[in-house]
C-alpha cells in the first residue's frame, strides 16, 4: 500500500519517515503551520532516493506560485484541488487531484491516482468512508483525513484505498510531528495490508 507522510519540515521527520517506509513525502506550501519554503524542502530531499516521491501540497496556487516551487524544488507530485490544475503548467510533474467528501459524485470518470479527505485541509477532520470506498473501487484513492495509528486498519477495511495520507495523525501538537508516532502509523498500515 501507499504510504505518503506529510506536512514535513524537519530532517528528523523525513528520517523517520524514509526509515519506516513511507513511499512519498509532502511538503506543505499552503497557507498553514506546516508551511515551509521551496529551498526548505529542497534541502529536506539532499539526501533522499529516487525511490521517494516529493510531493508539493498547495491549495489554489497562482501560476508564479506553482512556478516558484516547480523551479526551485522540483517535485515529482502536485498535490492541490482538482479544478487548480487548469491554470498551471507541470512540466514533467505528476498530478494528485484533491477531492472532499461530497464532491466525487459529480465526476463521471476518477483520476488515477487521486487523494479524498475531509472537508477542511490539515485539520485532522475523517473523511466520508462510504464515499471513499465507493469511489476506491473505480481509481488509486489515496485516503486522507483524521487518519491516525489507532483507526488507519478500520479505514483500509472499510475504504480498500491505493494508499494512505497522514500528517496531524503523526502530530504532538499542530504542525510538530512525532517520529515515534510516524513509524507506528506506517507500522500499522504495513501489518494490516
Amino acid at each position: 500500500m501507499f504510504i505518503k507522510i506529510c506536512g514535513l519540515s524537519t530532517e528528523k521527520d523525513v528520517q523517520a519517515a524514509i526509515s519506516a517506509g513511507a513511499d512519498a513525502l509532502g511538503f506543505v506550501f499552503a497557507s498553514s503551520p506546516r508551511k515551509i519554503s521551496p529551498d526548505r524542502a529542497l534541502s529536506l530531499c539532499k539526501n533522499i532516493g529516487d525511490h521517494i516521491i516529493r510531493v508539493a501540497v498547495m491549495r489554489h496556487p497562482t501560476p508564479d506560485e506553482w512556478g516558484e516551487v516547480k523551479t526551485v524544488f522540483a517535485p515529482d507530485w502536485l498535490q492541490t484541488d482538482h479544478e487548480d490544475f487548469k491554470s498551471l503548467n507541470l512540466g514533467d510533474c505528476k498530478s494528485l487531484p484533491v477531492f472532499r467528501t461530497g464532491h466525487v459524485s459529480e465526476l463521471k470518470e476518477l483520476p488515477r491516482p487521486m487523494l479524498f479527505e475531509g472537508m477542511n485541509s490539515g485539520a485532522g477532520e475523517k473523511a466520508n468512508w462510504e464515499e471513499a470506498a465507493l469511489a476506491a473501487a473505480s481509481t488509486q484513492l489515496v485516503l486522507a483525513g483524521g487518519l491516525t495509528a489507532e483507526n488507519v486498519e478500520i479505514a483500509i477495511k472499510s475504504v480498500s484505498p491505493w494508499g494512505v495520507d497522514v500528517s496531524s495523525g503523526v502530530e504532538v501538537a499542530h504542525g510538530t510531528k512525532d517520529p515515534s508516532k510516524i513509524r507506528e502509523f506506517i507500522a500499522q498500515v504495513r501489518a494490516t495490508e
